[in-house]
């Protein structure tokens, strides 16, 4: 059958046509057979096919839980288990079970209110249950007085379960009294039956099988992701439980997937958090959550929020308990609270300018949020109600969170600075990673030319090829000359560069200097960062021996920290150690890094032997190129010493580099003072 043929009737619509009808329209064909468009005489209202019943859920499933895949399959379950959890958060269910049996029995059992089984006075000679179970769009929740919020206000939940399932049971206890009512493929298989008393039972079981003919001769229940979902659940209202039963011989084989279990979570959302981020570095030490009940009211709501530090954000978003897996009006809400409440702490402590180019996606970028409301009459896209539409639940998330979470950053001002920096820095590597995109797109046609003053080597590979990266054009000349032009290249820099650990990600843009470096190493910076694109195999820092030297050397390892680190790791990072003194004796000279090792010199190898002349080089630039190749340049002859920060020294040096070199004067003033003692005041020049 064509599309054509069952969206129109087609031969379907042909079979259930009289003849008369038929001969009829084989007539006015024969007769006229030039005349409109072909085959239009055989079209008329005999065509027309009306499906009745449930028999368009059965035709055309997807329509309905988006499809016949496992994921639709489980979406069965879903909407059986919002009905419990309706009752549940309307305060008439205090528990829920959920049971898979073995043969793909799949059973739900809640002890609210029970669904009603008196006549419907739509249609008098038909129970509630049954009107409920057999037609669309019937239903207690279209009505705000029944159930004040809700997850299922379509009113085709349980019918669509209904009608793909190929035996589905219905158990309702109501007024000490239970009744009974089984269905295939959507049709009664009899009328409700009273079953008999009962005294201690109340509320509705619904167990179901679901069809081959629609899943697939395969397709079964999971017992992992039933679990999960029964679980999520017991989260999102805190104060039902839900028990959970599972044949032992479903689960072989699967890992945490109990026979048997209990949920129950009294801190909600947030034990739900704390569950799926457990291990996970925090940027701060709490985690943001609430809750706000309004009984009443349009809504309430729920949320739990933490950053990481290493790992990719994700959002978990829920309305009346039904999961909303592609977001929607209330995630938006959220977005927006918690990028306004930081702009407004921003401004207080100073920080507005660095906070100006904060977006949400900054903010939700290593954010872990679950978020639950709770609103009448919710609107979302499509019957599988993966995304909400509605406009009001924004505006209620939006005002309840944004205050709330502004009085919880100025109640933890150095958690708040601390996630502040996190989110600028966030921020920041995005407008990198975007100049970087921007520098790739214009150098997709032509070539992106060297810094002008890298005097490069001549060798084709990185292997074998260095970078030293010196002080000065003075020094520069000096390390150009002294170089093997095959294996060595020279970028000189002017002066001490950018601090990186205090300076925003616009001046780094910005500064020269460092645009020169990262394009003449050519492997790029952040998240970006390529080992094979590293054009030498070593790269030096060579400053001078003195505290100026030693000031600029320290902030180009900042640089390579933060934002090449894995340069480090890779083991591709060296310090020159070029000399301080040359000593000479008559025909016998020798050259020393500092004062203990001139010392040392002194007593060994000059000693006794006349007058020795100590000679102090005041910098690179002063060297001749002969000296700088035999004491700094030649691999035959020198002394590199690499930078290496060890994984388990990692958190520590961190914290250092940030102490010392970030932009808060208060944390070196307090590293100072905790070494004051190790100062040794003969050495002060005071």
């Amino acid at each position: 059958m064509t599309d054509n043929d069952d969206l129109f009737g087609g031969a379907a619509a042909k079979r259930a046509t009289p003849a008369s009808a038929r001969n009829a329209a084989v007539k006015v064909s024969r007769a006229a057979p030039q005349q409109g468009t072909p085959g239009e005489a055989g079209y008329d209202a005999s065509a027309i096919e009306v499906l009745e019943g449930l028999e368009p859920v059965r035709r055309r499933p997807g329509m309905y839980i988006g499809g016949t895949d496992e994921k639709a399959l489980h979406h069965l379950f879903a909407e059986v288990i919002d009905n419990s959890m309706d009752e549940a958060v309307a305060g008439h269910a205090a528990f829920i079970e959920v049971e898979l049996e073995e043969g793909g029995w799949l059973s739900v059992t809640d002890n609210g209110r029970g669904i009603p089984v008196d006549p419907h006075p739509k249609f008098p000679k038909k129970s509630a249950l049954e009107v409920i179970m057999t037609t669309l769009h019937a239903g207690g929740k279209f009505d705000s007085k029944v159930y004040e919020t809700s997850g299922g206000l379509h009113g085709v939940g349980v019918s669509v379960v209904n009608a793909l399932s190929e035996i589905l049971e219905v158990e309702v206890a109501r007024g000490q009294t239970l009744y009974r009512q089984v269905f295939a493929r959507g049709l009664p298989q009899g009328k409700l039956e009273t079953v008999g008393r009962v005294l201690n039972r109340r509320g509705t079981r619904v167990r179901f099988k679901p069809d081959h003919q629609i899943f697939g001769k395969d397709a079964r229940f999971q017992p992992r992701r039933l679990f999960k979902m029964a679980r999520s659940k017991a989260y999102l209202f805190g104060g039902v439980e839900i028990r959970w039963k599972c044949a032992p011989s479903l689960i072989e084989g699967i890992e945490n997937v109990p026979a048997e279990a209990t949920f129950k979570f009294p801190n909600g959302l947030k034990d739900y958090l704390l569950h799926d981020i457990e291990g996970k570095e925090l940027v701060t030490d709490q985690i943001f959550s609430g809750k706000i009940t309004k009984p009443g009211s349009h809504g309430s709501l729920e949320w739990a929020v933490a950053w990481m530090t290493n790992e990719d954000g994700f959002s978990t978003s829920y309305c009346n308990t039904v999961p909303t897996p592609e977001g929607g009006t209330h995630e938006n809400g959220l977005r927006i609270a918690l990028l306004r409440a930081l702009r407004e702490h921003a401004e207080r402590v100073g920080q507005s300018k660095r906070m100006a180019a904060v977006t949400t996606d900054d903010v939700m970028a290593t954010c872990a949020s679950m978020l639950s409301v709770f609103i009448r009459e919710p609107e979302f896209q499509g019957q599988t109600k993966d995304k909400l539409a509605t406009v009001e639940a924004g505006r209620i998330v939006e005002n309840a969170i944004r205050d709330t979470f502004d009085h919880w950053l100025a109640a933890a001002p150095q958690q708040a600075n601390k996630l502040l920096d996190w989110v600028i820095d966030r921020a920041e590597e995005r407008l990198r990673r975007r100049q970087e995109k921007e520098v790739a797109r214009k150098t997709a046609t032509r070539k992106l030319r060297l810094p002008g003053k890298l005097a490069d080597c001549s060798n084709a590979g990185a292997k074998g090829s260095e970078l030293f990266i010196v002080e000065g054009d003075s020094a520069g000349g000096s390390a150009k000359q002294a170089r093997d032009r095959a294996t060595q290249a020279v970028l000189p820099l002017r002066g001490k560069i950018l601090n990186v650990a205090s300076a925003g990600r616009e001046k780094l843009h910005q500064n020269q200097q460092l645009s020169d470096l990262v394009q003449a190493l050519g492997c790029g910076t952040g998240s970006h960062y390529k080992s094979s694109d590293l054009r030498y195999e070593k790269v030096i820092i060579m400053t001078d021996a003195d505290v100026d030297g030693a000031h600029i050397a320290s902030l180009l390892i900042t640089f390579f920290y933060r934002q090449m680190p894995k340069l480090i790791d890779d083991g591709h990072l060296y310090l020159a150690v070029p000399p301080l003194y040359r000593l000479t004796q008559g025909s016998k000279s020798a050259y020393a890094r500092d004062d203990a090792d001139r010392e040392k010199l002194l007593k060994t190898v000059f000693k006794g032997n006349g007058k020795v002349e100590i000679g102090r080089f005041k910098g690179l630039g002063e060297m001749l190129p002969a000296q700088l190749k035999e004491t700094t340049m030649d691999p035959k002859k020198r002394l590199l010493l690499k930078v290496v920060v060890e994984a388990d020294d990692k958190p520590e040096a961190s914290d250092t580099v940030e102490r010392l070199m970030g932009n808060k004067p208060e944390a070196r003033f307090a590293f100072i003072q905790e070494r004051a003692a190790f100062a040794d005041e003969a050495d002060l020049d005071i």
